[in-house]
């Protein structure tokens, strides 16, 4: 299915990063392009970023 490419700090920062962008439709400039917010949220909990697969990127730790 979807490879976890995704690390633990990418991860977080994803989903804080996400949170304080939707925040931002309801509070701040109360702008709609805060919606953006779901798609670092939706990587950070799903654990797996589509650019970072087209990419070859991995910020997993490697598994021994």
């Amino acid at each position: 299915m979807f490879t976890t490419n995704v690390g633990s700090t990418d991860r977080l920062l994803r989903i804080v990063v996400g949170l304080v962008l939707i925040a931002l439709v309801f509070v701040g400039p109360q702008t709609p392009w805060g919606w953006l917010g779901i798609i670092p949220l939706a990587t950070g909990f799903l654990r797996t970023c589509p650019a970072y697969s087209l990419l070859g990127v991995n910020t997993c730790k490697a598994k021994k």
